[in-house]
């Protein structure tokens, strides 16, 4: 591996360029397109009526065109690892349109995979234009996670530290510190040039150090970390049971659609359709209900069981946020600041990137609440188990010499 060095400092500055301006201009409007489509299904509630007939096409579409894309951001990340495929242009019009898609008829899905995979696509073709060697190309596929993830989130430190962290379970990779970081600020910024702006949450009063809120935090984290076990584990569950019972993949989105709508009718609710950001406004202002985050977690479940298109991360703060929320009730803690570790803390144990979602928290709430943040990502990471959300992330002995 050659890496960046003094001679070839000036050919990746230009990389970087490239990569962070286009990842941030696609996750511009990737954004923008949710922000609309999820005001016309909210003003149009019947279009969730056709979320079957939408997973249909959207997986049509990657059986036919698809190719290596159907493996999303594990191919990504299997990329940056050394992987030996290359990363398909399709990969972006089929993970833009289905996620759109996906959020405009009502499945419960988030955005990061969409800005990580057109990342990795915007870094595959900057490469290739740039002509950088095979035994670079972890550093490429690196830099468009860092520029996908911190432009979708607004968070270009958590974005570098992310690119970092994912590629293996335990281990934190410094090879590609610079361009990631370099990578990641220029994508946000160009993200914020094109007028989209990042929601920001109050975390509120950090409470005094007690021996009591020693005990809870790390209950608290506890809980954080099954909780985001059970979620990753579901879908895999999930997955293979359809695998076992419906082989059929349209069959499969056809059956898991009708499964979310038949929850819709359930719960009386299209509250968990979509992105739900309502929950997030919700959990820090104490007013979210009290199984909000268990319903999520089964709605985002069903919908990324089934096959749509999108992400996990939002869902995920959302299922925290909510559950932390529910705890301070409980236990007579600052709502906001329970929130936000429930927040990162979910987050964590799902990724397995602990560093990464501490820095988030940093970068989200402010360093008041730094070293509780610390506490709850490393518990969480610890309770969940190493069977995280990605499955390409290398792992114990299969950690390599990247790293």
């Amino acid at each position: 591996m050659t890496g960046i060095t003094l001679k070839n400092g000036g050919k990746w500055l230009g990389v970087t360029l490239l990569i962070g301006i286009g990842s941030g201009s696609l996750s511009a409007f990737f954004l923008t397109s949710l922000s609309v489509v999820t005001k016309v299904r909210e003003a149009n509630s019947w279009l969730i009526l056709f979320l079957p007939v939408a997973g249909l096409i959207v997986t049509w579409l990657y059986i036919r065109f698809g190719g290596e894309a159907c493996h999303g951001n594990n191919l990504v990340i299997d990329q940056a690892n050394g992987g030996s495929e290359s990363v398909p242009w399709q990969m972006m019009p089929l993970t833009l349109f289905g996620t759109i898609s996906s959020h405009l008829f009502g499945g419960s899905v988030g955005r990061e995979g969409t800005a990580v995979q057109m990342g990795g696509v915007v870094a595959e073709y900057v490469g290739k234009l740039w002509q950088i060697t095979k035994a670079d190309r972890y550093l490429l596929m690196m830099c468009g996670i860092s520029g996908g993830f911190s432009s979708v989130f607004g968070t270009p430190l958590a974005g570098t530290v992310f690119s970092l962290e994912v590629l293996a379970i335990g281990k934190l990779s410094t090879k590609g510190l610079v361009p990631s970081l370099m990578t990641a600020l220029i994508a946000n910024h160009v993200t914020t040039l094109w007028g989209v702006r990042h929601t920001r949450y109050e975390m509120g009063v950090v409470p005094d150090t007690t021996f009591r809120l020693i005990f809870l935090i790390c209950l608290f984290a506890i809980i954080f970390g099954l909780v985001s076990r059970l979620f990753s584990r579901s879908i895999v569950w999930l997955k293979e049971i359809y695998l076992i019972f419906i082989p059929n993949p349209l069959w499969r989105v056809v059956v898991g659609s009708v499964m979310i709508l038949i929850l819709v009718a359930f719960f009386q609710t299209s509250r968990y359709l979509g992105l739900s950001l309502p929950l997030l406004t919700d959990a820090f202002n104490g007013q979210q209900q009290t199984f909000d985050f268990i319903n999520k977690l089964v709605f985002t479940v069903f919908s990324l069981g089934a096959g749509f298109q999108g992400g996990e991360v939002t869902p995920l703060f959302e299922i925290g946020a909510t559950l932390g929320s529910s705890l301070a009730q409980m236990t007579a803690l600052p709502i906001g600041f329970v929130a936000a570790l429930g927040f990162v803390g979910v987050f964590s144990g799902a990724t397995n990137t602990p560093l990464a979602c501490f820095v988030m928290g940093i970068e989200l709430f402010g360093s008041g609440g730094a070293v509780w943040f610390l506490v709850v990502c490393v518990i969480s990471f610890l309770f969940s188990g190493q069977e995280g959300i990605y499955s390409a992330q290398l792992k114990d002995d299969k950690v390599t010499n990247l790293l």
